[in-house]
C-alpha cells in the first residue's frame, strides 16, 4: 500500500504541471511551426511518404527565431534533387506580419506578406517586384509535423496543392522522456509517438511502467508501436521502494516481474528516483538504500539490462555532513548502478554537473536536458559548457525533457529537439 501511495505522489508531482491549456499566440512563435526538414507526402490527402519523395524542403531558424531560411528541392528523372525555390521568411515586429522574399530556379524574384489568422492557419500574398499579385498561398497545419499548402491564382482558383511531413534527421541520437507529453501519451499514444519520431527523436524513455505495461499497451505492443515510428524504446522509469530494504523475497518478486516485462519491450535500462530523501537523517538509512540499489542493479545485469538512478534536487542535501548524491555514487557498485543526470534539478539543487562529471568520471550513462521553461530560454543553465564534458561523464544517451511550458507540450518538445540539435 505504501508503495502504491509513493507512486501516486510521484505521478502527481510529474504531471500536475501538464494540466493547463497552452496556446501559440504570437505571429513570431506561430511561424516557428514551419521550421525543420520536410518532405512531400504521396499526395495532399495522405500523410504517408514515398521512399524517394518528390520534394524536400529545409526551413532553418535564424536571428533569434525572427526568420527562416527556406530551400526547396525537387526530384528529377534521375532521382537527383535540384533547387527550385530559395527564400527567407520572417516576422516583422513593426507591422506584426510575416514577410517573405525569394526567387525560383529561373531567377524570378518575389515578395510576400501575410499573417496567421489562427494558430494553425496562415496565408501569404505573393507579388512580383513590379507590385503585381502573382499567387496566394494558404498554409494549414494539421499538427506540428504535418502541413498542407495550397497555391491560388488571383481568381482564387487552385494552382497546386501539396502536403509536407516533417522529417528531421536522427544522426545526433536525441531522445525524449515521455513525461514531457504525458497527457498526450495517455490520450493518443500512437499519434503522439508518430509526431515525436518526425520531429527527429531517436528513442523514448517512458513514464511510467504500470500494471505490467505502458500507456495501456502490453510490453510487446508498445515496442511495436514505438518502432513503427522509427524510434527505439530505450528506457523506463520505474518505482518500487519497499519499507524493508532487506526483504529479498518482496524485492525479487517485484523486480523480476518488472525485468521480464521490460525485456519483452526491448529496453536497455530501467531507471528509478527517490522522493523520500528529505526524511533521511542517518548514514545508516543511506547505506540501506545503496545496498538496495546494488541488489536491483545486480538483478538487472544478470538479465541483460542496466539499472539507472535519476536525481532530483534533494540528492544534494547533506546527511551527517555528507551529500546524499556523493554517498550514492561512492557506495553503489559501478558494475550494477549507473546514474542519470537531470541537469535542471542539479541546478535547482545548487550544484554544477561538471563538478560531478570530473569527480566521478564515466558514471553518468544518460542526461535529462531540461530548463525552467522551454529548453535554452531561461539563461540560467550553461548547457553549452556542460556539453563540453560529455566524454568524461560517460554519457551515452541525451534526453530532452520539458518541466514547464509556455506553449502546447508537443510544440515545446519540438523546440527542445531543435535547441539540442542546432545549439549544443
Amino acid at each position: 500500500m505504501k508503495s502504491v501511495l509513493y507512486l501516486i505522489i510521484i505521478l502527481k508531482s510529474f504531471v500536475s504541471f501538464a494540466q493547463e491549456n497552452y496556446s501559440i499566440s504570437s505571429q513570431k512563435d506561430r511561424l516557428r511551426q514551419y521550421s525543420g526538414q520536410w518532405v512531400s507526402a504521396i499526395n495532399s490527402l495522405a500523410d504517408s511518404v514515398a521512399k524517394l519523395p518528390e520534394i524536400k524542403m529545409s526551413s532553418i531558424n535564424n536571428f533569434n527565431n525572427h526568420s527562416l531560411t527556406v530551400e526547396v528541392l525537387q526530384k528529377d528523372s534521375t532521382n537527383q534533387y535540384n533547387p527550385i525555390l530559395h527564400e527567407i521568411i520572417g516576422y516583422d515586429r513593426v507591422t506584426d506580419t510575416v514577410f517573405a522574399a525569394g526567387h525560383n530556379g529561373e531567377g524570378v524574384f518575389f515578395i510576400g506578406k501575410g499573417k496567421f489568422s489562427s494558430e494553425n492557419n496562415w496565408t501569404m500574398q505573393d507579388k512580383d517586384l513590379n507590385g503585381n499579385k502573382t499567387m496566394k498561398v494558404n498554409f494549414s497545419f494539421n499538427n506540428y509535423t504535418d502541413v498542407t499548402l495550397e497555391g491560388l491564382d488571383n481568381n482564387e482558383k487552385r494552382l497546386w496543392k501539396t502536403r509536407y511531413i516533417k522529417n528531421n534527421p536522427k544522426d545526433k541520437n536525441i531522445g525524449i522522456q515521455l513525461v514531457s507529453v504525458h497527457d498526450e501519451m495517455l490520450k493518443k499514444p500512437e499519434q503522439t509517438l508518430i509526431q515525436l519520431g518526425r520531429m527527429g527523436y531517436s528513442y523514448v524513455e517512458t513514464f511510467v511502467y504500470k500494471e505490467g505495461g505502458f500507456y495501456g499497451q502490453s510490453p510487446e505492443q508498445f515496442k511495436v508501436m514505438v518502432e513503427k515510428t522509427g524510434m527505439k524504446f530505450l528506457g523506463s522509469m520505474t518505482f518500487f521502494d519497499p519499507e524493508d530494504k532487506n526483504d529479498d523475497a518482496a524485492i525479487n518478486t517485484w523486480w523480476n516481474k518488472t525485468i521480464q516485462d521490460h525485456k519483452k519491450a526491448g529496453v536497455e535500462y530501467l531507471s528509478t528516483s527517490n522522493s523520500k530523501l528529505k526524511g533521511i537523517k542517518t548514514i545508516k538509512e543511506l547505506r540501506e538504500y545503496s545496498n538496495y540499489y546494488n541488489k536491483v542493479g545486480k538483478l538487472c545485469k544478470e538479465n541483460g539490462l542496466k539499472f539507472v538512478y535519476h536525481n532530483h534536487a534533494d540528492e544534494f542535501l547533506k546527511v551527517e555532513g555528507v551529500a546524499i548524491y556523493d554517498y550514492f555514487l561512492q557506495n553503489t557498485n559501478p558494475e550494477y548502478v549507473y546514474f542519470q543526470s537531470d541537469l535542471y534539478w542539479m541546478q535547482v539543487g545548487g550544484v554544477n554537473p561538471v563538478h560531478y562529471f570530473k569527480t566521478y568520471p564515466k558514471r553518468f550513462i544518460s542526461w535529462h536536458v531540461k530548463d525552467y521553461k522551454e529548453l535554452g530560454e531561461s539563461g540560467k543553465i550553461d548547457f553549452k559548457d556542460i556539453f563540453n564534458y560529455k566524454e568524461i561523464s560517460g554519457v551515452q544517451y541525451i534526453l530532452s525533457e520539458v518541466e514547464d511550458y509556455s506553449f502546447p507540450p508537443l510544440f515545446s518538445v519540438g523546440l527542445a529537439w531543435e535547441y539540442i540539435y542546432y545549439e549544443l
